[in-house]
């Protein structure tokens, strides 16, 4: 398989709408008619129903990907406790490895025309004790996507995980305006503020969804902009 586009997800915040904005972006890679996986390295926070254990983002992000691989590839860490991915991992015994991480992805890279990476998180979240989220996304070296949850305090969040990005030596690629309760006053100052002063080009803006689901998402994103979006078959 000829891998076509992949890239990775990040987010000003946790809770801001990064799994939405990812299966989004799944779902318009599938209609380009690509074979697409997402993947969620470290997942944080599980139910168990009759013995079957899920998360919500995994499920997710599977329901927008159009192929079926295992979980143990596309989510190697799993973790129960709905807190940080170093304490929930200290917590049960599980040492996060990076490299186990990347060995997974080029398994997929081999499957897939399309791959969309989440983080976990904010861009800096601790992983270990001595590696986090920022390190994973450099050792995976893709194209990064900032997810902007549009509340106050949004642009300083939004400047700074920009600068993280570049600091890294990462290419941010573009951005996206995820709206969430409650509705943010100057909504469309803010926005207009963040198109100025950061240096990718703006994706769309997503309204706060009554059904938040990828396809609904996905109407209100212009992947034409990110550099390297494959123009499908």
């Amino acid at each position: 398989m000829n891998l076509q586009f992949a890239c990775f997800v990040t987010g000003t915040d946790t809770e801001i709408g990064k799994t939405l904005i990812s299966s989004a972006l799944l779902h318009l890679l599938s209609q380009s008619g690509l074979q697409t996986i997402g993947m969620k390295p470290i997942a944080a926070g599980t139910t168990e129903v009759d013995g079957v254990v899920s998360n919500d983002d995994i499920d997710a992000l599977s329901a927008a990907s159009n192929m079926t691989i295992p979980r143990s590839l596309t989510t190697p860490f799993l973790l129960r406790a709905p807190a940080a991915p170093h304490l929930a991992a200290a917590e049960e015994g599980v040492a996060i490895s990076l490299s186990h991480i990347a060995a997974c992805y080029q398994n997929l890279t081999a499957s897939a025309q399309a791959i969309v990476v989440e983080g976990v998180g904010g861009f800096c979240v601790p992983l270990t004790d001595d590696a986090d989220t920022a390190d994973l996304a450099q050792l995976l070296n893709l194209p990064v996507i900032m997810v902007v949850g549009m509340r106050l305090g949004c642009l300083n969040h939004a400047l700074l995980t920009a600068a993280a990005i570049s600091a890294r030596k990462l290419k941010l690629v573009g951005w996206v305006a995820n709206c969430i309760p409650p509705k943010m006053a100057y909504l469309e100052q803010n926005i207009l503020t963040l198109q100025k002063r950061l240096d990718a080009p703006w994706l769309g803006t997503v309204p706060v969804l009554t059904d938040p689901y990828a396809a609904a998402a996905a109407q209100y994103l212009t992947p034409s902009r990110i550099d390297g979006w494959p123009l499908g078959k």
